[in-house]
């Protein structure tokens, strides 16, 4: 029968490697679970559990029975709570001491997961000072959006389900990513208040179908050619917030124009913008308005996104069917 498998020596990052085990004659010279114990400071329970779990290599047993370690349990021990101390979960102390896993990258997982612990305890700091903003009746707003960590996935539900379905998947995926604010790291009160508000219109399973309807292209659109085309239009449109221009005719303007006109099969001609417009205008949606202007207050860098530059080309449209 082969010999048990007993845990491989600590790697040399560590600290010292564990000296091999005394011969048999010597058992009786290393240390009993309790000395080893008290050597390591911890208590004779955490020394059983980590044997049991295979992390402490045995020497062998007493003639009473009892467990006895050699000089190397020791510093194993040390070992293993130093990686506990870092946070490491049993497992992973596991692995790393097996060799089966690197140091460097499990410490490198439990940063990024220390990391998101902290962005995590920073929202629920925001949401509790944000109770400030409202009072008690904002308990059940700023209750629900934290039963979960904050996060995008409501967010992009929701616009999977007031876009059309028939979007191709790499299309759909690139209007999600435009359209969901990037969550700060360490918001505000009231970014977290407008977290909160955000996340409760983006669960409206009514509204969102409310909204489809309204705000979505007609039977005899093409949908995908439509929203491509607003990609490029929207972009333009970007360029020009950017640089401070005020909404009036010119390349956003015909991009965007011309990529209704290329949906619906038609000429972009003075009429037909005519049209448009009184359509554009007719599809105003006060709760994407808002969505627009929370998704706003979460936004850090200031960057135009997709509701701000259909405003600002709506506008344009507008005024230049006015002036003609």
């Amino acid at each position: 029968m082969n010999a048990p498998s007993r845990p491989a020596d600590p790697p040399a990052l560590l600290g010292p490697a564990a000296a091999p085990d005394a011969p048999a004659a010597e058992h009786q010279a290393g240390y009993s679970i309790g000395e080893l114990a008290e050597a390591a400071g911890v208590s004779v329970k955490t020394v059983r559990f980590y044997s049991d779990s295979g992390l402490l290599p045995e020497a062998g047993r007493s003639p009473g029975g009892h467990r006895r370690y050699g000089a190397g349990a020791l510093e194993r021990l040390r070992t293993v709570r130093r990686l506990r101390a870092l946070g490491l979960a049993l497992p992973a102390v596991a692995e790393i001491l097996h060799g089966e896993a690197e140091l460097a990258g499990a410490l490198a997982r439990q940063r990024r997961e220390t990391r998101r612990q902290m962005v995590e305890l920073r929202w629920r700091e925001a949401t509790l000072a944000a109770f400030e903003l409202t009072g008690p009746e904002g308990l059940e707003l700023l209750g629900e959006a934290l039963e979960n960590p904050p996060g995008p996935d409501v967010l992009a539900a929701f616009w999977r389900r007031i876009l059309p379905v028939r979007l191709p998947a790499r299309l759909m995926s690139a209007i999600v990513a435009s359209a969901v604010p990037e969550l700060p790291g360490d918001p505000t009160p009231g970014q977290a208040l407008a977290y909160a508000r955000l996340h409760a219109l983006a669960s409206d399973r009514a509204a969102a179908a409310s909204i489809r309807e309204l705000t979505g292209p007609g039977p005899d659109c093409d949908a995908v050619r439509m929203y491509e085309g607003l990609g490029e239009a929207y972009e333009l449109a970007g360029q020009e917030l950017r640089a401070g221009r005020p909404p009036a005719a010119g390349g956003a303007l015909d991009c965007f124009v011309q990529a209704h006109a290329a949906a619906e099969h038609r000429t972009d001609t003075a009429d037909f913008r005519r049209g448009l417009a009184h359509r554009t205008a007719g599809r105003r949606d006060t709760r994407m308005e808002r969505y627009w202007s929370l998704a706003a207050e979460l936004r850090a860098d200031g960057e135009p996104d997709m509701g701000s530059a259909h405003h600002w080309l709506a506008v344009a449209l507008k005024s230049s069917v006015r002036y003609a």
